[in-house]
């Protein structure tokens, strides 16, 4: 069977997959989730009912963006996106888990704005509290190195990062660009790559 991942384009957790799926050259036919009317089919191989999931070609079901990247990174190694050496390794996946926690705080702040709920003034500051921390955070370790971890190559940190980054200018605005130097030079840059201009979440029609 072919490998197949469930996605959604304006996903964050979606385009982490993506990026590995074409930097790592992994034929993968994409089937695309409508997240307000799920189909029996997902639910059935999704017990959390959310996007990203890979299935591999012998059939193994994967959920959740981090365990699918660790899987194709484990099972395709070349390109590598997580270092071997053990705590490099873990300093990789604690900006990755620091990254995803950005993306998620951007999702529920962006749920937060569609539902305009007047009584969420105290989650709403929480959130827009927890946002703003985390960039300062990323902007100084971009001052030190290229990328996230070095100066010679990307890592799944960068990977999860640059999505998180992406999916807060889609959703909510491109101010932290013309504060934060450092991380937008970094941005910009991975943007060059046709793995990352390619997967740009897009307005629906």
């Amino acid at each position: 069977m072919n490998r197949i991942l469930y996605y959604h384009q304006q996903s964050n957790f979606s385009r982490k997959i993506r990026i590995l799926l074409i930097e790592k050259n992994l034929d993968c036919e994409l089937k695309e989730i409508n997240l307000l009317n799920k189909s029996p089919e997902f639910l059935k191989i999704s017990p959390i009912g959310k996007v990203p999931v890979f299935v591999e070609q012998d059939g193994t079901v994967i959920w959740d963006s981090t365990l699918i990247a660790e899987y194709l990174d484990e099972t395709y190694p070349q390109p590598g996106f997580y270092p071997s050496n053990p705590q490099a390794r873990l300093e990789c996946r604690k900006w990755e888990e620091l990254a995803d926690n950005l993306g998620d705080n951007v999702i529920n702040l962006w749920v937060l704005n569609l539902t305009k709920n007047l009584n969420s003034t105290r989650y709403r500051a929480k959130l827009e509290t927890s946002i703003n921390r985390l960039l300062p955070i990323f902007d100084r370790q971009l001052s030190q190195s290229k990328y996230l971890l070095s100066n010679d190559a990307w890592t799944a940190a960068d990977i999860a990062a640059l999505c998180s980054f992406g999916y807060y200018s889609f959703r909510l605005n491109e101010d932290w660009l013309f504060q934060y130097h450092n991380l937008r030079n970094w941005f910009n840059h991975l943007h060059e790559r046709e793995s990352v201009n390619s997967t740009v979440p897009m307005p629906l029609n």
